[in-house]
């Protein structure tokens, strides 16, 4: 069930990108060239009605998926994954102390600056 909707959440996804490439260009963005998505009120071609059902139909499957991914984690987390502790809270170390900054005694030397 979750394939099929991937695969038709693919196709819609393509197909949303060739429709919004095959329409005409406004010219300017925000709708500067005139008669835009900021000026007001414009007619609706097919291409656009097409373009705003590709897109809502894009975003129905995408929260399907995100329900459907939901639903098949429930209950399991990377957390129940870890071994069990031997039950002392002891601050966690890095592991050989090389990300530590060095002390003074193990700073290296620096070559002398020549001006």
């Amino acid at each position: 069930m979750e394939n099929v909707i991937l695969v038709v959440h693919l196709i819609l996804a393509i197909c949303l990108i060739g429709i919004v490439l095959l329409q005409r260009s406004e010219g300017g963005g925000l709708g500067m060239g005139g008669g835009g998505v900021m000026t007001g009120r414009q007619a609706a071609t097919a291409m656009t009605k097409l373009t705003w059902g590709c897109a809502a139909a894009c975003l129905t499957t995408s929260v399907v998926l995100t329900i459907l991914a939901a639903q098949n984690s429930a209950g399991s987390s990377v957390i129940d994954l870890l071994p069990p502790s031997d039950g002392g809270a002891e601050a966690p170390s890095v592991p050989g102390g090389e990300l530590l900054p060095p002390t003074t005694g193990d700073a290296p030397l620096l070559p002398p600056r020549s001006e």
